[in-house]
């Protein structure tokens, strides 16, 4: 792996901490309008509504949202792992999209397009941290298995919404639920991952991985084969040597010169 740039790091983490600012503006706006308002019964999009005072506040933070999840997701790539890493920057940056548009459309002036920006933050957010969930488990196997939880969370309170299902949380804490778990999850990621990439020049696996075993056993079958290769080099010189010096050794041992022609049944004749 190359190396991981540390200043793009730190701003995509510091970009994904800033995420939570979204829970403070949501809070501002709801207690400044002085109006009756039910986190359980009513909807966070409600607050952006062009009847709420403070709506503006509300839509921009939906819109600066958008930047500081899909902003983040870009600039901490490198510093993600495996094949989940381009799949988790592409759903984030999904659900980025999703919830610019309930910024940019409110509910009542554009309930279709604000609908689908709703939709695609929620089911491209819950996907999003499950595959971002894989793409730090080589950093941090605990803070992986907090994104899948989160992720799952995410994904049963969009389905539960989705089919009407809100009689626990009511539709606004249903939602919210569906919601709140793509900024805490953010959040936490960023400055996990903004420390190990700087302690760790590489993410601990605990062992080679499967494509370095494989190329180990590559070597080792190059490494045999050059070795049988040099034996049978070896052999064939050998043996070649042995084919040159033979008729000459021929020439001076060959008993038969040393018989008595006038008397075969003698022994060889003194030299």
């Amino acid at each position: 792996m190359g190396c991981v740039p540390m200043r793009r790091i730190a701003g995509g983490a510091l970009a994904w901490l800033l995420t939570l600012q979204f829970f403070v503006v949501e809070t501002v706006v709801q207690l400044r309008a002085g109006l009756p308002y039910s986190r359980s019964a009513d909807v966070v999009s409600a607050l952006g509504d062009v009847t709420w005072p403070g709506h503006a506040l509300m839509n921009a933070s939906f819109v600066v949202q958008a930047g500081l999840i899909g902003g983040g997701a870009v600039a901490l790539l490198p510093a993600l792992r495996g094949r989940a890493a381009r799949p988790a920057v592409a759903l984030l940056g999904a659900a980025a999209l999703g919830v610019l548009l309930v910024g940019v459309f409110p509910r009542l002036t554009s309930p279709a397009l604000h609908t689908a920006g709703a939709v695609l933050y929620l089911v491209a957010g819950a996907a999003g941290l499950i595959a971002l969930a894989y793409a730090v488990r080589p950093w941090s196997e605990a803070l992986g298995t907090t994104l899948a939880l989160l992720g799952l969370l995410g994904a049963a309170a969009t389905v539960f919404y989705g089919a009407g299902v809100v009689e626990l949380l009511g539709a606004g804490g249903t939602e919210r639920v569906a919601a709140y778990v793509v900024p805490i999850g953010l959040a936490l990621t960023g400055p996990v991952l903004w420390r190990l990439t700087g302690t760790r020049a590489e993410p601990a696996t605990g062992g080679p991985t499967r494509r370095q075993l494989r190329a180990a056993e590559r070597e080792r079958e190059r490494a045999a084969r050059a070795r049988r290769e040099a034996e049978r080099d070896d052999a064939l010189q050998a043996l070649a040597r042995r084919g040159e010096a033979g008729p000459q050794d021929d020439l001076h041992d060959d008993p038969a010169d040393d018989l008595d022609p006038d008397d075969p049944w003698a022994g060889p004749r003194r030299r």
